[in-house]
């Protein structure tokens, strides 16, 4: 009996491209459905919400804080992917800001949002560099074994050698 490959390694000529969170978003059709059922005469659905301002939407919160921080992890502390992605950045010598959604009163919201956001994928870990939505724990390790994590995290300021 022949086992499979794992962990499982990306072909080569794969590269995963962050996207912005507000387009990733914004092309959401379970989003879309939402926000025009839930805002009906905005024209420009984001805005900048200043730190201060509570925002209701676990959507706008969750882009607020992904932006806010080179490198931003939506968690969960009980989570064993959740804690080796943070290991792998730590070990890289990067500093994660990370958000545990089990410690937050608001983080069953923005753990539905996350899901709506990635689709079928776990909602957590989350990774986002540079504001940027980089995905979950598959999309982290195959930009760090095909070698394209280390210069995003560089460009974002998270890294420096």
């Amino acid at each position: 009996m022949k086992l499979p490959n794992y962990p499982p390694t990306p072909p080569a000529a794969i590269k995963y491209k962050p996207t912005s969170v507000l387009s990733t978003i914004r092309s959401n059709k379970n989003y879309k459905m939402y926000f025009h059922h839930h805002h009906h005469q905005q024209s420009e659905p984001w805005r900048y919400f200043p730190a201060a301002r509570v925002t209701a939407d676990p959507l706008e919160r969750v882009a607020r804080l992904a932006a806010e921080k080179a490198v931003v992890v939506f968690s969960l502390s009980t989570c064993c992917m959740c804690h080796a992605v943070k290991r792998l950045f730590c070990g890289m010598g990067v500093n994660p800001t990370v958000y545990e959604l089990d410690q937050d009163p608001r983080g069953k919201e923005m753990e539905r949002a996350l899901m709506r956001l990635l689709g079928n994928s776990p909602a957590v870990p989350v990774v986002f560099i540079g504001g940027k939505l980089v995905g979950a724990m598959d999309n982290v390790m195959a930009s760090h074994i095909n070698g394209s994590l280390v210069p995003l995290l560089k460009e974002a300021g998270a890294l420096w050698l």
